[in-house]
């Protein structure tokens, strides 16, 4: 019985099918490759900071909390679910006075940090007292009071200015004169904020467009005292203020508001992205592991008759899945850190991602990329090897040279339940709308992918049957491809399967994004009717709309500052905060009706004011709030209100989900400098002082080019899964191929030709691709048809070309991954 010891079975049998364990290699290789990759994204999320630079000496800083919180149920029910806000929360001004009176603080400064205009020249303003911690030092002049400014080189230089003379600067509130108090050398602390202004401290809050408030308190320390019983004091003296007291690393997430972006982010591609790109690729690579265990069933049978015992089929397979499963999840960690690398490179140079934040590549994502391999390969052997190793030695015999017609019982329930679950999910997409609709449509793509896989032989078998009706008529070649793809189902199956995968994953995911887009730009284009647009990417002029009005020839003038708010949507106990894009007009809503034809369908824009404000069809659903009724939201810095809707308009995609006065939201946002300005009537050489001027049709292709560059990042997930599955599915074909070498000498024995076998497999790599196609396309469309229509109100928008080049590559791989290997089998 030596010969039956469990690791020589492995290494013989690793020896003597080279081919089917290279392509167990390269499957388990690709899984271990996206799994490392997404785990060391979610693990750079998760630990992502950034040292401190203008805080770096204050031990302690006291800020609001950046997140919006949302608690739904009661009791063991209860849930908070947090999101981060779109723009700074602020703390009382005043909060400094109680933290200065804490033993061992030295000094507790309010920090500001506004913009401001110079002319055509962005400055960054703050208030002096700021330079204790930054460092800021007067080159000359004195500090400034009330009605003075301090510049340093830069803004000095831009404003052709000195000690002594007066400069006119523009802040939210408007333009005004300021005398020159001072001129000052920017500190460490001030980080490469370019032109710098510094006001009084008490004069700062309301230059800022923010009286009372402060960004942060920071906190400066006696002696050098330990942080620790400072912050300690500090939280005792601020407690019931809702300001959050940090030290050491968490001072760099105050100054850097997009280190939250970041992580969230990072985790969001790490954690939702990865998770389904992990589930698919171990599912492919457990697919792959049953192949190939699949392929040797004669062999085991053998085993079986001379007298090797189940439990020894069963050690066989698991040795063989520990001598290739660790190999190929190192072989494939070392890929997947390059890619985390270039990826999270890509995402920093596109300012997704602060500078200092580092990639974090530790062992554990490594060890779970390989330990989630080695558990598929055992468990996929396991499965694949359950029943030659259980049933007697004659009746393995018998399934060995003749393929089950059916699956087994239990995965036929599982596969008929994921079918069915697939179908209800569509119809419940299809009955809803908005986020509902979308979250509904995202589970169809997955039970409908197990159902493939769990049924696959079955739909093989179904596949294979109506386009061999078609390959009747294709000559000898062709019938016996039909003929062969119908007995060997399972065999069909395996290689049917990475191919949907690739094709349904890339269509929802790029379709999804083009059909956005698509309506996007259609509803900006139908909505702006504007005779000019004007932009800035500083920020217009405060007085823009007010000198826009007084051109001549100018019938209306409508400034829009741009931002978002958190709504809460869904329903019951399944509620999140949602963020929706808002325009805060300058005029009423009569005159934004001359500029912008944002759809009404209900309502009136006319009585948009204080308390009062119009939103999207997609966003009334999801919210569930119709004309008169109060909803519930957070402003941009986390202020709460709930205003009455006014008016429920179509076009929210394109233009704005929620539409607002401009006073009831300039006050929540860190730049109340307008986005846009919209103008009826006038020319457009008057308008080109205030800014860059277009019209409608201009803006809409500069609004559409940013949704594009938006847009990377869902490409990017496309090509990483479809990529992904195109190497499996391609592997499995190579290893069917490969595995059928007695078969196609065979047919070489009894007369057929090498070009009449070529093309009948070139005929079965064209069913394997077409049934792919049609398979991945189905289940894509059963995803994004009910998606769309809930988030645009339309049918989703496919680029034939695009479709056509997806439909394409898949053939052209299907064609490849048979002809290559085929040519080396038949040249033996």
């Amino acid at each position: 019985m030596r010969s039956f010891a469990p690791n020589g079975l492995a290494r013989a049998a690793v020896r003597r099918k080279p081919a089917s364990f290279a392509g167990t290699f390269v499957a388990l290789m690709m899984a271990a490759f996206i799994v490392s990759a997404c785990g060391i994204l979610l693990e750079t999320g998760v630990r992502a900071s950034v040292p401190p630079e203008r805080y770096a000496k204050a031990p302690v800083v006291a800020a609001a909390d950046q997140y919006a919180r949302l608690v739904t149920g009661s009791g063991d029910g209860r849930s908070e679910s947090a999101e981060l806000l779109p723009d700074t929360a602020r703390v009382d001004a005043s909060l400094a006075d109680k933290a200065a009176r804490v033993p061992g603080v030295e000094a507790a400064v309010p920090d500001f940090m506004f913009p401001v205009r110079q002319g055509d020249h962005a400055l960054t303003g703050h208030g002096w007292g700021s330079h204790v911690f930054t460092g800021a030092a007067l080159n000359s002049g004195v500090a400034p009071r009330t009605g003075e400014v301090v510049l340093d080189a830069a803004a000095a230089r831009a404003a052709k200015a000195g000690v002594g003379d007066t400069v006119a600067l523009e802040t939210v509130t408007g333009r005004a004169d300021f005398r020159v108090s001072g001129l000052a050398q920017p500190g460490s602390g001030d980080v490469a904020e370019g032109a710098t202004a510094w006001f009084a401290d008490a004069h700062s809050p309301a230059l800022a467009g923010h009286p009372g408030k402060a960004d942060a308190i920071a906190v400066l320390s006696k002696d050098r005292a330990d942080a620790g019983p400072l912050a300690d004091g500090v939280k005792k003296a601020l407690a019931g203020s809702g300001a959050q007291v940090r030290t050491g690393e968490g001072r760099g997430g105050v100054e850097d508001r997009g280190l939250g972006y970041a992580q969230e982010m990072l985790t969001g591609l790490g954690g939702s992205f990865g998770g389904i790109a992990a589930v698919v690729a171990v599912f492919t690579a457990s697919g792959t592991v049953a192949l190939s265990v699949a392929q040797r069933a004669r062999e085991f049978a053998l085993l079986r008759a001379v007298g090797a015992t189940p439990r020894q089929i069963r050690r066989a397979v698991a040795a063989e899945a520990l001598l290739v499963a660790p190999l190929a999840g190192l072989a494939g960690c070392l890929p997947g850190i390059g890619l985390a690398h270039w990826w999270f490179g890509q995402l920093k140079d596109r300012g997704a991602i602060p500078d200092a934040v580092e990639l974090h590549v530790s062992w554990i994502p490594l060890v779970v990329a390989v330990g989630a391999g080695l558990l598929t390969a055992l468990a996929a052997g396991w499965a694949a090897g359950r029943r030659p190793a259980k049933i007697k030695p004659g009746q393995a015999l018998t399934e060995a040279s003749v393929e089950r017609l059916r699956p087994g019982v239990i995965r036929l329930l599982l596969g008929l339940s994921a079918l069915v679950g697939g179908g209800f999910l569509t119809v419940v997409a299809a009955r809803t709308a908005g986020d509902d609709a979308a979250n509904a449509a995202l589970g169809v793509v997955m039970l409908f992918m197990l159902a493939v896989a769990l049924l696959g032989p079955l739909v093989a078998r179904l596949c294979a049957a109506l386009f061999g009706l078609a390959l009747r008529g294709g000559g000898a070649s062709a019938s016996l491809a039909a003929a062969n793809s119908r007995t060997n189902a399972r065999r069909l199956a395996s290689a049917i399967t990475p191919i949907v995968l690739a094709m349904a994953f890339a269509s929802t995911l790029v379709f999804m994004h083009t059909s956005e887009s698509h309506v996007a730009a259609e509803q900006l284009r139908a909505g702006v009717t504007a005779d000019h647009v004007v932009t800035d990417p500083a920020g217009l002029p405060a007085d823009a709309t007010a000198l826009a009005a007084r051109a001549p020839g100018v019938d209306t003038a409508v400034g829009l500052l741009e931002t978002q708010v958190l709504v809460p949507v869904g329903s019951g106990g399944d509620r999140w905060l949602q963020g929706s894009t808002t325009q805060g007009i300058s005029g009423s809503g009569k005159q934004l009706a001359k500029v912008q034809d944002p759809d009404v369908r209900s309502g009136s824009l006319d009585r948009i004011g204080s308390g009062r404000i119009a939103i999207d069809k997609t966003l009334a659903t999801s919210a569930k709030a119709e004309v008169g009724d109060k909803l519930p939201m957070y402003l941009p810095d986390g202020t709460r209100t709930s205003p009455e809707v006014v008016a429920v308009y179509g076009r929210g995609l394109g233009l704005a989900t929620v539409t607002m006065d401009r006073a009831s939201l300039a006050p929540h946002v860190t730049s109340g400098f307008d986005s846009v300005l919209l103008v009826r009537g006038g020319d457009a050489k008057v308008l080109s002082p205030l800014g860059q001027v277009t019209n409608a049709s201009g803006y809409a292709v500069e609004q559409n080019t940013d949704r594009e560059l938006n847009a990377w990042a869902n490409y990017t997930m496309a090509a990483v899964l479809g990529g992904f599955a195109a190497v499996a599915a391609a592997n499995t074909l190579v290893m069917t191929v490969l595995d059928r070498r007695r078969e196609l000498g065979m047919l070489r024995l009894v007369g057929s030709t090498r070009r009449q076998v070529m093309r009948m497999l070139r005929w079965e790599g064209l069913l394997v691709a077409l049934a792919g196609i049609v398979l991945g396309t189905a289940i894509a469309a059963a995803t994004l048809i009910p998606m769309m229509r809930g988030l645009t109100g339309e049918d989703p928008y496919v680029p034939p070309l695009v479709y056509a080049a997806f439909a394409g590559g898949a053939v052209g791989l299907g064609l490849l991954a048979v002809t290559l290997p085929a040519r080396a089998a038949l040249r033996r």
